[in-house]
């Protein structure tokens, strides 16, 4: 567990910084560059995400089970995912009403995926994993969206074709990860078999 929580500490701390320390990032971008920010910040980033990927892996080796979540869960949480899978893809298509009306999208979308893996998993480590996240994309978002309040910024409306593109890709990407990536990535088969 102790890796696993090492990798979040440093995959979300770095991921934190315009959470908690905006002014102070901004001041070592203009200092150092934002090539040598943006070089740290990917590095952090990567290792953390290592960690937590083989934190997960370990902790799963020795399971301590808090609760066992109803199996119909797995079907909330697949729906849940289906939503975070077209809030993940929003921000990448240009002129779409979901990031029009909603701002950040992929902050939602990792808030919708973390709190339905928490529906669908009772492990500690699941807890500690799925939490961590659903905790950071609350405090991510309303840190986004009070930066935007102070900028005044304006989002372009959105079209529907647009809007219909980005409700189709991020289907077919969650039909894809769900069906086929979820076992080959994680081992674990979301609809059961």
């Amino acid at each position: 567990m102790g890796v696993l929580i090492l990798g979040l500490v440093l995959f979300l701390g770095v991921h934190s910084v315009r959470i908690v320390a905006n002014d102070w990032r901004t001041q070592v971008i203009a200092q150092r560059g934002e090539g040598a920010w943006k070089g740290l910040y990917s590095v952090l980033s990567i290792v953390g995400l290592v960690l937590v990927v083989w934190g997960y892996g370990l902790a799963r080796q020795q399971p301590v089970v808090l609760w066992v979540p109803p199996v119909a869960t797995r079907h909330i949480a697949a729906l849940l995912t289906l939503v975070a899978f077209i809030l993940l893809t929003a921000p990448y298509v240009p002129r779409n009403g979901i990031k029009a009306r909603l701002h950040h999208p992929m902050v939602l979308g990792v808030k919708v995926w973390a709190f339905a893996h928490l529906l669908a998993n009772g492990n500690l480590a699941d807890v500690v994993l799925f939490g961590s996240f659903l905790l950071w994309a609350a405090l991510s978002f309303r840190a986004a969206r009070a930066r935007d309040r102070a900028a005044g910024t304006v989002y372009a409306p959105g079209t529907a074709s647009a809007t219909v593109i980005t409700l189709v890709v991020g289907t077919v990407a969650w039909v894809v990860f769900t069906l086929w990536l979820h076992v080959l990535l994680i081992g674990v088969r979301p609809f059961g078999g």
